[in-house]
């Protein structure tokens, strides 16, 4: 086959790519309001469940295939086959496309299919392998039920994510990031209309992450069908894109989405902690993944199809830049977010879930979670960055050995901190777990910097250094307005909601407000957040 078409060949005509800031602000617009929508979910959750027996049951059979669709599915099958879509698009020409594309979701939707299956049938003995501290009849049999009901999601969403990491090697992002959404659509209507009229009431939320799964499927065939792409799958082991695509992705399921093993890991510890624990850890995960879904996660869903076509065009100064744009931007958000979270955790907690069965002991067992979250968010959104830098030059051997070095390391000050806190009698030993996966975060940014750093690929630059030091007089205003303007814990709990609200969100805009205007005096201008190229 020939690797250099004549240009009337390729598979699309040249086109200018759009500026990153702009499809980051498309991304990052859409993902706002499915996290609105998120939070809206959670709320309804917590208001009509709480945190006990039967939420610790459903939230063990979601995590278990939510775990593996960020892992196979927007973790190591996105960061693989983008590259490869990339290139073929790049350098071949449509008909190959086509093909590639019905070859990689004919295999893909057969290999998830059995997983499937597999995963269906062994539904008990994987609430036993991932909560071994379901020791009561009522728990592990709720939780082994609602898995054989939850697993298929993975097997959809999955299949969304070819779907959308096709639409983003295209640029268009907004529909993959709308696309999450109708899960929570979805999570909500089964909480107030489905439940009710359950014998088993939670049992809704199962059957509600089904039909999301089949729903974002179906919502974004009709724009694959735009771009003659929606073909029909083909079983295609041999294929050599296919090959390409699953070599990469084996390494790369450890090595890219490390965070989330990190978390699964505390599933299983927490299990073995008090009644609640996973609820707590839950409002508090969900919490920090808004900013980092809306930044972190939009930055990268942007930056790896153009890191991909700036390696397939050998524009290694161009790739450089790409990279130090997003670490600029990521410096700019993350370390307010971060400061923000940890500051107004309680406020935040209480506003958001402490009504109906939730309550006060659940909002500050929650809170201690959240601040401790809140310091690794700025190394969660870098690892998110970073990682690209690998995976767009087709290098997933680099990312799994840390990936997996950052796990065990998790694992080992899990056992550290955890144990000891058990033993004296803590009352938040569920601290050491946020805690652990904040220090096997900070340890994976390090080695991953420091493996572009080594290669050559890229290292910060001193104008980001400087923009560094900038923000930090800004951030220290930022916190003192936060502190002076917040009343203490307990004094949010005896608020009403709309007070808790208002309130929440005039401290939220005051620290906005002296944070962008102590940039804004130090110098620093909207055009300096713009790509370069």
């Amino acid at each position: 086959m020939s690797q250099s078409p004549s240009s009337d060949s390729r598979a699309m005509p040249p086109e200018t790519p759009p500026g990153l800031l702009r499809s980051g602000a498309i991304v990052s617009a859409f993902t706002l309001l499915s996290r609105i929508l998120g939070f809206v979910r959670d709320q309804v959750f917590g208001i009509v469940f709480g945190s006990g027996i039967y939420t610790d049951a459903f939230l063990a059979a979601f995590k278990i295939p939510n775990f593996m669709r960020r892992l196979f599915a927007e973790g190591a099958f996105a960061q693989a086959f983008v590259p490869v879509f990339t290139e073929y698009k790049e350098t071949r020409s449509k008909a190959e496309l086509e093909d590639l594309t019905a070859h990689v979701s004919g295999t893909l939707g057969g290999v998830l299919l059995l997983v499937t299956c597999i995963g269906m049938l062994a539904a008990p003995l994987l609430i036993l392998l991932f909560a071994p501290g379901f020791t009561d009849n009522l728990r592990f049999d709720l939780a082994s039920g609602m898995l054989q009901i939850t697993f298929p999601y993975l097997f959809f969403v999955s299949l969304v994510a070819f779907a959308g990491s096709v639409l983003n090697s295209f640029g268009l992002f907004a529909i993959p990031a709308a696309t999450p959404a109708i899960l929570n659509i979805c999570m909500i209507a089964a909480a107030l209309l489905l439940a009710p009229h359950m014998d088993i009431p939670i049992e809704a939320m199962a059957w509600g992450v089904f039909f999301a799964g089949l729903a974002q499927l179906l919502f974004q065939l009709p724009y694959l069908k735009r771009l003659g792409l929606l073909r029909r799958p083909r079983w295609g082991w041999r294929h050599p894109g296919v090959k390409k695509v699953f070599k990469l992705m084996l390494p790369g399921i450890f090595g890219s989405s490390v965070a989330q093993i990190n978390l699964l890991l505390d599933t299983v510890i927490a299990s073995f902690l008090a009644t609640g624990t996973l609820g707590w850890l839950y409002f508090a995960d969900r919490l920090l993944e808004f900013p980092l879904g809306l930044f972190g996660i939009a930055i990268a869903t942007v930056i790896l199809p153009r890191l991909s076509a700036e390696h397939a065009r050998q524009s290694t100064e161009h790739f450089r830049q790409t990279l130090d744009w997003a670490i600029r931007l990521a410096i700019t958000i993350a370390l307010p977010a971060a400061l923000g979270l940890m500051l107004l955790a309680r406020p935040i907690i209480s506003t958001l879930f402490e009504y109906g069965a939730f309550t006060a002991h659940d909002a500050q067992m929650s809170t201690v979670a959240l601040a401790a979250y809140a310091l690794g968010l700025p190394a969660f959104i870098l690892i998110k960055i970073l990682a690209p830098g690998y995976f767009a030059r087709q290098d997933t051997k680099t990312p799994v050995r840390i990936g997996v070095i950052a796990m065990v390391s998790n694992m080992v000050y899990n056992l550290i901190l955890v144990i000891p806190m058990v033993m004296l009698g803590f009352a938040t030993p569920h601290l050491g777990l946020a805690i652990a996966t904040v220090m096997s975060g900070w340890q994976q940014v390090f080695m991953l910097y420091r493996g572009l750093q080594r290669d050559d690929v890229y290292r910060i630059s001193a104008a980001n250094l400087r923009w560094l030091r900038r923000c930090l007089l800004p951030l220290l205003a930022m916190g003192a307005v936060i502190v002076w303007l917040t009343p203490a814990g307990a004094g949010w709990s005896a608020m009403g909601a709309l007070t808790r609200a208002t309130s929440l969100c005039g401290i939220i805009l005051s620290a906005l407000f002296v944070y962008a205007g102590g940039l804004f005096l130090s110098g620093a201008r909207p055009a300096d957040l713009r790509a370069t190229h």
